[in-house]
């Protein structure tokens, strides 16, 4: 049984499911209740969405070990299930159970809330993963953007699901407010630092996984650019992602004090300089791995952020945390 949980990583699908929750109940929910609305999406209807995301993950994460079988032996050989401990044609049944319960949930969800966005998005996600594992992610460039564009969606699919319940719930009226633009900006801001975070964090692991895929002819940023300039790419998104986000808290976020601005220097510049370190010194997979590790610790704090504009939310509208407490 434990080689299945490992399978389908399991803590990555616990890490979904918990940023999903986070962004209903510690961004949209404080947002709602801004604006006097206490109706966010059903508990089931956001069960579904959660179900379909880590179902469909799960299938993605099945299916990218059936075709990285040779790549694994090479790379982590110690970590590899399919092929040695799962044969490839179960793991190739699990992936299908998998998705298709996933895009299951996913269809019964965009029907019930009558949204076409959503209907889209979960026939076209699996594909796409597909193609991914089966192609893209041995191309230059094309792999590491479509993790994080995954990285991205399923974050903003939570607020797409919100406003479709909200459409239904109250029709055309509700894009009379600035909820939707509420809404969207937060979910938006969260998505692209997530995307920022895991496009670093993949060219990380393509310099970690070098040989093996060098090895099977792939075509990622570490072997046609070779380390040097690959950490030099790094560098770059490492100073856009910072730059970003100065930006954006002295142009968009207007709360007062210095929490904010406080929390960026102390969870994401001093941990991003370190990152830029570990990048420098790393040259054995095991250091890469370690930068890895701590990329998706920066992408975890970015998340948690979410509980700083709960808070800062409820202190300048004097709205209820979590329906306990009202801050005065």
């Amino acid at each position: 049984m434990t080689h299945y949980l490992k399978l389908i990583r399991i803590q990555n699908l616990a890490l979904i499911a918990f940023i999903q929750l986070t962004m209903q109940y510690a961004v949209i929910l404080p947002i709602l209740q801004t604006f006097g609305f206490e109706t966010v999406i059903d508990g089931w209807l956001l069960g579904l969405l959660i179900a379909a995301t880590v179902f469909i993950a799960a299938g993605g994460y099945t299916l990218n070990d059936y075709f990285d079988i040779k790549i694994d032996a090479i790379n982590k050989p110690e970590k590899q299930i399919v092929g040695k401990i799962v044969n490839r044609s179960t793991a190739m049944t699990i992936h299908q159970i998998l998705t298709g319960i996933g895009i299951a949930c996913g269809l019964l969800l965009s029907y019930v809330v009558q949204n076409f966005t959503l209907t889209f998005i979960f026939i076209v996600v699996p594909g796409l993963l597909w193609f991914y594992s089966a192609s893209y992610k041995r191309q230059f460039m094309i792999g590491n953007l479509v993790v994080a564009f995954m990285a991205a969606l399923l974050i903003l699919i939570v607020g797409v699901a919100q406003i479709a319940f909200l459409k239904k719930e109250f029709g055309m009226l509700i894009f009379e407010t600035s909820i939707p633009k509420n809404i969207y900006g937060w979910i938006g801001g969260f998505a692209i630092f997530s995307f920022l975070t895991t496009w670093i964090r993949e060219i990380i692991k393509d310099l970690e996984d070098e040989k093996g895929d060098r090895e099977m002819e792939c075509r990622t940023l570490a072997i046609k650019w070779g380390a040097y300039k690959t950490k030099l790419f790094l560098y770059c998104l490492i100073i856009v992602t910072i730059a970003s986000l100065f930006l954006v808290n002295e142009f968009y976020i207007h709360f007062e004090g210095t929490l904010t601005i406080r929390y960026i220097i102390f969870g994401f510049v001093l941990p991003f300089i370190a990152l830029g370190y570990f990048i420098y010194s790393s040259k054995s997979p095991v250091e890469y791995r370690q930068a890895s590790t701590l990329s998706k610790v920066i992408m975890i704090i970015g998340v948690m952020y979410s509980f700083v504009f709960y808070y800062l939310q409820a202190k300048t509208y004097g709205i209820s945390i979590f329906n306990l407490f009202i801050l005065k």
